[in-house]
């Protein structure tokens, strides 16, 4: 089975990825993390409609991958193999969607004030749906992922009332209780410091856990940067990101094997589109 998945991968890439050819080909400044290069991604252009793509999920029962757009509560899924065209259904109305996690059976949306919409489908593919409201305003949110070894939802600030410069909070959504039950905080000066800055305003876009490493990896598309923390948010890596890649980067999911896929809003310079890193790290049982 794992064989199978492999060569459905590689036929993904070459069929439907054509190689990006930007100066980052020829940029070695760029560094990458231990297993990717991320210099040279394979990439899928993605249709006007999805200009404004930000929360992405891997489904790997059939190869493809769900998402959401910016505003308009659609919920999408992008077949990567096989000639199949793109489905879509309504979630929700109009808001500010940031992140899309699947747990299970069940999706979980993120908006920006940090309310989220559970839904999942019945047997006639109608959306069961159900809303959970973020206790304190003030917030403002664009991640949202899981945690499998907790059974929980995190959701990392982007800018909160209560923080500082000095620290993002996280907080933690319990799957079982359906509400919010411990945080934790991310070192913003550590970044700073590894990137070289005595401080900066760090704005997170997108996160997921790494399935080999078990690794958190985040993405800043303001920051142009890839952090990498261990699961408690303990800064390990950062990896500043080429602008001529990583135009918006907004949501970010991986693959079982460990190959990761970044999304790119429009960001009025072409279309939306998908990156995809392979994962060519040795590592030992």
């Amino acid at each position: 089975m794992l064989y199978r998945h492999l060569c459905i991968i590689c036929l993904f890439i070459v069929i439907f990825f054509s190689r990006c050819s930007t100066s980052a080909d020829n940029n070695p400044a760029f560094k990458s993390p231990d297993g990717y290069n991320l210099n040279k991604p394979f990439l899928l252009k993605l249709p006007v409609e999805l200009d404004e793509i930000s929360g992405v999920a891997f489904y790997a029962r059939d190869t493809s991958l769900f998402a959401i757009g910016d505003e308009f509560g659609w919920l999408y899924k992008i077949p990567l193999t096989g000639n199949k065209p793109i489905q879509k259904w309504k979630f929700s109305n109009q808001g500010d969607y940031e992140d899309l996690v699947m747990v299970d059976k069940v999706f979980y949306v993120l908006q920006s004030n940090g309310n989220i919409t559970a839904f999942t489908f019945d047997d006639h593919n109608q959306i069961l749906t159900q809303n959970q409201e973020f206790p304190a305003s003030g917030n403002e949110f664009e991640i949202l992922y899981y945690d499998p070894r907790l059974f929980k939802l995190i959701l990392i600030c982007k800018d909160c009332e209560t923080d500082k410069k000095k620290a993002l909070t996280a907080y933690y959504f319990n799957l079982l209780y359906k509400r919010l039950d411990d945080s934790s905080s991310i070192n913003v000066t550590a970044i700073a410091n590894m990137i070289g800055e005595k401080k900066i305003k760090f704005k997170p876009s997108a996160a997921a856990i790494h399935p080999v490493t078990n690794e958190l990896f985040i993405v800043s598309s303001v920051n142009k940067l890839l952090v990498i923390t261990d699961r408690k948010g303990q800064v390990k890596q950062t990896y500043h990101l080429d602008a001529a890649l990583f135009k918006q980067p907004e949501g970010i999911t991986f693959t079982p094997e460990g190959d990761m896929i970044i999304s790119n809003e429009a960001a009025d310079r072409g279309v939306a589109n998908l990156l995809f890193f392979k994962y060519n790290k040795k590592v030992k049982p």
